[in-house]
Order: C-alpha cells, then structure tokens, then sequence
C-alpha cells in the first residue's frame, strides 16, 4: 500500500514512526508545513516531522507548501501515486483537487471522540470541559472540517489530572496502534463507514494569547483546567502590579465560601489560596514573566506589605 503522509507538530511523528516502521506499507512522500522562523535568532527550523524523516532516514521526498490550494502543490502530491493519505495535524483544511487524489481518500487521526471536540485543539477542549472520558478517532476525511465518516474509535477515561502535552502523546500512541491494524482491512472494504452525528458535535479554535487570561470570577474548577488545558501555551495567566504571572499547578477546594472579592490571595494554613467566583484556588506552582518556576508559596513570601494583594488588577 502506498502511503502519503500529511502532518507537522511533534505528535505527528508517532504515527509517521509507526508507518515508517511497519513493512506491511510504503511511505512514499511526506507533505508538511514549510520551514518557519523560531526564536530570537528568527533562524529557519523545519517542522518537527522533517526532522522525523531525517532521523529515519528515509528516503522519500519531503513536501512543504505554503498552502496545498497550490496547482503545482496539487501535481507533485498526485505524482506520488498514493493509494491512501494518512492525516495527523497537518495544518490546513484539504480541497477538493487534493481529496481526490488517492483512491482511498484520507485517513485522519483525531484526538478526540468524534463528533464532539472537532477542530485544531480537540484535547484542550476535552479537559477545559471537564469530560469523564475522550479518546482517539479514526476518520475518512471530507471536505468539512472534522465531519466524515468514522472508521474507529478507542475510548479512555479523561484522567482528573491529566495535562494537554501528555494526553495527546497518549492519544496519538493509541491512534497509531488502531491505524496500523486497520489499514488493511479498510483497503479490502472490510471496515464499515459511521457516519457523524452533526447534531452532537462541538468545536474547538485554534487557541490565542488571551484565551489564557484568567478571569477571577470564574468558578475555581475551571481556572484549574485552563492551567492544564493551556500547558505548555498560552499557559493559565494572570497579572500581579501589571506584571505576567503564569499559574503552572493549582488545586482546586470547591467548599470554600469566604466573602472575599475574587482574585484576592489569602494565607490557608501556610498555603496560597485565591478567591474565584465559586470555591477557592490553591495555587501550587507559579512562573512570574522572565522567572523561572518556583512553589508558590515562595513567591508570596516575596510580596511583603501586600497582605491584601488581589491578582488581576
């Protein structure tokens, strides 16, 4: 079978690997995001899985588009042949032209149990909506976004602690694993095709700088998700004298009915407590704007003849 490979962050290359690795399929291209500048340096890095290919060394031609919406894009992916496309994380909604390249379409792995959390940022979405489970779809692709045909799924319970990076390392794990046994069976027509319901779907957006601002009001569980649900960026973020401070870990006491206004830190038997709309949040493990981690106790300890400091103002 010959496999087109389309994606880019670092969790792309788990299943890239597993193809790579498996001599049941061929790899004859990869189709990722172009170079792009990082760092203060504004050097040019590749994406994450060219380097992938790299350390494999394979020997296939590696493709960076700016957009596939290109026509001479379009020909040097139909000049790879591929029978099927598999998709993780590419970056851009496929065309039509593209779709209709390989005879068996595109297999997507998205992390999360479709129809619900389509989008770029279904597991930040799984823990910010406090779910008791996600998981990992297998899905062809059409021309909606996240909307076609579901080949499988495997379901896992949504741990209380669990943290984006990890989940979906985790999830694309269990999604390589289910592609690699089914692939086979899809080709020969042995899988069966489940459509979505449209009528149970939610989304997800690509996430902004400000999506991390936290906002003291809020019941405490759910300023407690954003600092795991925004890890490792935008991160859960507040101000203190108009300086950024991220909250890394926080612990969430949902029985707490003080009358403070929210946002106002307060000493709880030597720990560091903040009011929120509803319950207390004990912060845990905080990162002042060009800081390096420290317990958070530590930082109070630094904000001497501020004993009614409120976070936010």
């Amino acid at each position: 079978m010959r496999i087109v490979f389309l994606g880019t962050p670092d969790f792309a290359t788990i299943p890239l690997a597993a193809l790579a690795n498996d001599e049941r399929y061929t790899l004859v291209g990869v189709v990722t995001q172009p170079d792009r500048a990082t760092g203060r340096s504004s050097r040019l890095q590749p994406p994450p899985v060219k380097q992938q290919v790299t350390a494999l060394q394979l020997d296939i031609p590696v493709l960076q588009p700016e957009t596939l919406r290109d026509p001479s894009a379009v020909a040097q992916l139909a000049a790879l042949r591929p029978d099927v496309g598999i998709v993780a994380a590419y970056g851009e909604i496929l065309r039509k032209s593209v779709l209709t390249i390989p005879p068996l379409g595109y297999v997507n792995i998205h992390p999360s149990l479709l129809p619900r959390h389509r989008g770029p940022t279904p597991v930040a979405g799984a823990i910010l909506a406090g779910d008791s489970a996600t998981g990992v779809t297998l899905m062809r692709l059409d021309a909606k976004m996240d909307s076609g045909p579901i080949l499988a799924q495997q379901r896992v319970p949504l741990r209380a602690d669990a943290r984006t990076p990890a989940l979906t390392s985790e999830l694309f794990q269990l999604g390589s694993a289910l592609l690699l046994d089914l692939l086979a069976r899809y080709a020969a027509g042995a899988v069966a095709l489940t459509p979505q319901d449209d009528s149970q779907a939610t989304y997800t957006a690509l996430l902004r700088k400000t999506d991390g601002k936290i906002a003291w009001d809020v019941p405490a569980i759910q300023i407690e998700r954003m600092t795991r649900a925004y890890d490792p960026w935008p991160g859960a973020w507040t101000t203190w004298q108009l300086q950024q401070i991220k909250i890394l870990a926080a612990n969430v006491h949902t029985d707490w009915q003080g009358d403070a206004p929210p946002g106002t830190i307060f000493d709880q038997q030597g720990r560091v407590w903040v009011a929120t709309g509803a319950g207390a949040l004990e912060l845990v493990l905080v990162q002042p704007a060009g800081k390096r981690p420290l317990a958070a106790a530590e930082w109070r300890r630094g904000l001497r003849g501020h004993a009614d400091a409120r976070l936010g103002d």
